[in-house]
């Protein structure tokens, strides 16, 4: 195994038996993960690349390009995997939750607005799984997701970034 270098991008290797970087996840494990946690299908990532820079901070790319990369950024972060619970990012929530079909806890206009500006807030008649959900809320008649939250013991913590927190 060869070590991590976090100031270059490298590509995921396709399968686990691929990885050359011990903890490095593979694009089948990210896959299977949303597949798994939010019902997002494995097709909608067909046109997509996956690349890993620093530890374990996972980004999306609609794309090729060649490994390793020595630039600042290729398409957007989307998924924290270096860590007990693989949290994906607001970003990649906003722009692929809709595609959701497990972990979605829809929020009612106040608890949405709270939500947006980053309160916590008691939800206890949420009876889906714990951990990471997709935080969304009904408007002009399609469910829009706002951001990841952590739910735990009848609370849905907020995750939205201090710096896009908003009161709406």
């Amino acid at each position: 195994m060869s070590d991590n270098d976090g100031q270059q991008f490298d590509r995921l290797p396709a399968t686990a038996a691929e990885r050359t970087v011990e903890g490095r996840a593979s694009r089948e494990e990210v896959i299977d993960y949303f597949e798994d946690r939010f019902g997002i299908p494995p097709e909608t990532f067909a046109d997509y690349t996956f690349w890993e820079k620093g530890a374990g901070k996972i980004w999306i790319y609609a794309g090729e390009a060649s490994t390793p990369l020595g630039i600042e950024a290729i398409g957007m972060t989307c998924l924290r995997t270096r860590q007990e619970h693989w949290k994906p990012t607001t970003d990649f929530v906003q722009r692929f939750g809709q595609f959701a079909t497990d972990c979605v806890i829809e929020l009612e206009r106040e608890q949405a607005r709270a939500f947006a500006a980053g309160e916590d807030q008691n939800l206890e008649w949420w009876d889906g799984d714990w951990g990471y959900l997709i935080a969304a809320h009904e408007l002009a008649g399609d469910l829009e997701p706002l951001g990841i939250g952590l739910y735990v013991h009848g609370e849905l913590r907020s995750m939205v970034p201090k710096g896009r927190q908003r009161d709406i």
